[in-house]
């Protein structure tokens, strides 16, 4: 397995080749580990980027141009490896291309960048597609970083930028149902617990917060602050000792899709040669 590290005075990240994956986010001082460490008894990944759709889509196929595509749960880039394309001692980037292979289930060419940068007490992780065909491309792009919590779950608490209603929706059969519920929250709060997730991840298609905070027994521990992304994911498994907290642009199927990716629900339209740009922010506190 290749990696590269990259460190600051504050932080040391280490990232997969394969998938671009973050696998490790350690503070210097303590040798503390942030990121979940991948143990497949529970769930085998780390953080992984989910390109070109993220979720579920119905009977894992959609049309475009008339034509029927079949991909799996979250694209592929988290199954393919990338290239190196720039390392100093803080910053790395790493690139995928399309390829006679990805043509097949995904028919755009494209550019998929990813640079991870320490800066102080955080880690920027940014984000660029670049549609380097002649035709409309449409895509989803999500993140999906895991957060070791090595205490009692019921131990840890998410909070919300702001005071809001935080309504969810829930997902059937891995696609997005119409039924949505309303988190119990104390002011904006939500203390942890599995029961919380018995019908897996809660979808927000709407959120004002703009970061979540995750506290250890009251105390902030890190914050993920993620401005461009429109939609969260947040995620666990019973008894698994982390929560990934998922900044999303799309999301999983609706029973009632068309199935022609580029009218989905949450899709990205990017114009020939043009550049999509976001990023986010994990801060360790």
């Amino acid at each position: 397995m290749t990696t590269t590290i990259i460190t600051n005075s504050f932080l040391s990240a280490e990232i997969k080749h394969a998938g671009a994956e973050l696998c490790s986010l350690k503070k210097i001082s303590n040798n503390k580990e942030y990121i979940w460490e991948g143990n497949s008894k529970f769930w085998g990944k780390h953080s992984p980027i989910l390109f070109p759709i993220v979720g579920t889509l119905k009977d894992n196929k959609y049309t475009y141009n008339n034509q029927q595509y079949t991909l799996s749960r979250h694209g592929f880039a988290r199954d393919m490896v990338f290239d190196l394309i720039e390392k100093k001692e803080d910053r790395v980037t790493f690139s995928l291309k399309s390829t006679e292979e990805t043509l097949k289930v995904y028919p755009f060419e494209f550019e998929l960048q990813i640079c991870y940068q320490l800066i102080e007490n955080e880690i920027v992780i940014k984000y660029q597609v670049i549609n380097k065909g002649d035709l409309e491309m449409g895509f989803s792009i999500g993140a999906h970083p895991a957060f070791a919590l090595p205490s009692q779950f019921e131990n840890y608490t998410l909070e919300f930028e702001k005071e809001e209603p935080l309504i969810y929706t829930l997902l059937e059969n891995n696609l997005l149902s119409d039924e949505t519920k309303r988190l119990d929250t104390e002011v904006n709060s939500v203390p942890l617990n599995y029961s919380l997730f018995e019908k897996d991840a809660l979808i927000f298609k709407l959120l004002a917060s703009k970061s979540v905070t995750i506290l250890e027994n009251k105390t902030p521990m890190l914050n993920i602050r993620f401005d461009d992304f429109p939609h969260l994911g947040i995620w666990t498994l019973n008894n698994a000792p982390f929560i990934c907290i998922e900044p999303w642009f799309g999301y999983s199927d609706t029973n009632n899709n068309t199935g022609n990716i580029m009218e989905k629900e949450g899709i990205q339209l990017l114009a020939p040669k043009n550049t999509f740009d976001s990023h986010l922010t994990i801060a360790i506190l």
